[in-house]
């Protein structure tokens, strides 16, 4: 693996010390298959990663059925005291970050170009 790239744990870790990351997950929303997460505190990264497959699969569904020629960024969840972000991934077709972000410490735009900049790292064997 060349230096300037990731595997899976250690992009758990860069999103992990993004400010105000709760938890993160990597996930390939075609298999449902969790590819790792990190952190949550009192959150299972495992079901929030899972719960999200089927938000994207929803997604995709609804945007075909529009006839839009068009491809999903991400999905945002805005609760009282967290975001959850939910990006897909540019070179990884079929695999999504969804990070969880405590408002009160975090800075969402710059946890997309944070989440942006990993997945330009990142390297899936």
């Amino acid at each position: 693996m060349a230096t300037d790239t990731l595997d899976v744990q250690n992009a758990l870790e860069e999103l992990q010390a993004i400010d105000g990351a709760i938890g993160a997950a990597i996930v390939d929303y075609t298999s449902g298959m969790t590819l790792g997460t990190i952190g949550g505190r009192d959150l299972d990264m495992e079901l929030a990663g899972a719960g999200n497959t089927e938000v994207v699969r929803s997604k995709k569904d609804i945007l075909h059925d529009l006839d839009l020629d068009d491809e999903i960024q991400d999905v945002l969840v805005t609760l009282e005291q967290q975001y959850h972000l939910t990006r897909m991934c540019g070179n990884h077709e079929d695999v999504f970050i969804h990070l969880v972000i405590d408002r009160d410490e975090g800075n969402l735009g710059l946890a997309r170009r944070s989440i942006d900049e990993i997945d330009r790292r990142l390297e899936l064997e």
